[in-house]
């Protein structure tokens, strides 16, 4: 029986954080073994605003290793790089030709970004056609994706439907997501708000890489409230606060504790002991995480993501084909 095919990309900027791992990796070492997983390292992504061209590359390959050294097999799963196969360009450009300039204006997350720039470069307009190319070149039929994404993703499929409907069946139209169970894990400075690897607070976020002590030392200042101690109590008078909720599923989500384990051992704790806990926890799930990653990045990960493109290559290759053959385009 032939496995659904399911595509996630990761821009090479910021840093991955446990946010990250817990809301996503995590879901995906588990879907690599009853899907057909494409994981790609979208570095035309990332260029759309300016990056320095040493940091670019070496962000390519930290992210790359760090998918392997969470769990990711690229012996199971392809693992890759967006510029190593040509068609993610080439198809990203023949389906603009068919998507209304309307459709990208009203994007969401163009709107906010355009309005803190003073130039705009016609890359971030064409952002989510490109996104769509991703998807498309290899008839993904699931695509896993955060609620930050999911206009793009419907946008996706708006151009699917609006090519098959032009030029004949050609692309698979993929489902707007996949059911996961990850974990959503907040800032640290800011439970209110999702944690970020674009965020610039170095109190906010808990990178995969960051120092072990240096991480037990940002979940020591995380934000609580008020209360003296932990309490379970929907009803009390001063309800748990959102940094509380924040670091009991962080250490829920890395210990795979039952809610009756969590009450039995957090119940009425203080929170410089909560914090503790926590930090240990956070401190004992990243260690092999990073050892992992110093043996991949000085390893033969170039070698894996060359192998990587060279597997998915017939698919894109195949679909290019078929869109210029459809279009009219010159395919000998």
């Amino acid at each position: 029986m032939t496995k659904a095919r399911v595509f996630s990309g990761v821009q090479p900027t910021g840093h991955l954080h446990i946010g990250n791992y817990l809301g996503a990796i995590q879901n995906f070492v588990r879907l690599q073994h009853d899907y057909e997983c494409i994981f790609c390292v979208v570095d035309l992504h990332a260029v759309t605003v300016y990056q320095e061209p040493a940091e670019l590359r070496a962000k390519i390959r930290e992210i790359a290793a760090l998918f392997i050294a969470c769990g990711i097999d690229p012996k199971v799963a392809t693992l890759m790089v967006q510029s190593s196969v040509s068609g993610h360009a080439e198809l990203g450009w023949l389906l603009t030709c068919v998507t209304p300039l309307g459709w990208l204006e009203r994007m969401t997350q163009y709107k906010d970004k355009s309005a803190k720039q003073e130039t705009i470069g016609s890359g971030l307009l064409n952002y989510p056609v490109l996104m769509a190319a991703d998807i498309l070149l290899y008839q993904a039929k699931i695509v896993p994706v955060g609620d930050d994404q999911s206009q793009h993703l419907e946008l996706t499929r708006d151009i699917a439907q609006r090519f098959n409907s032009l030029y004949g069946d050609t692309f698979t139209v993929p489902a707007t997501k996949l059911p996961t169970h990850g974990a959503r894990v907040m800032g640290l400075d800011d439970p209110e708000k999702k944690m970020s690897k674009s965020a610039t607070g170095t109190g906010h976020a808990i990178g995969l890489l960051d120092d072990l002590a240096q991480a037990k030392k940002k979940i020591m200042r995380a934000t609580t409230d008020s209360n003296p101690a932990v309490d379970f109590d929907p009803g009390a008078k001063n309800p748990m606060g959102a940094g509380v909720r924040n670091l009991l599923g962080i250490y829920q989500a890395f210990s795979g504790a039952s809610n009756d384990e969590m009450q039995a051992q957090f119940a009425g704790l203080r929170y410089g002991d909560l914090k503790k806990k926590v930090a240990e926890m956070v401190a004992q799930s990243l260690e092999p995480i990073q050892a992992r990653y110093r043996e991949v990045i000085s390893g033969n990960l170039d070698e894996i993501l060359r192998a990587g493109s060279d597997r998915i290559l017939p698919v894109a290759n195949e679909t290019v084909r078929l869109t210029k053959e459809r279009m009219g385009v010159y395919a000998p």
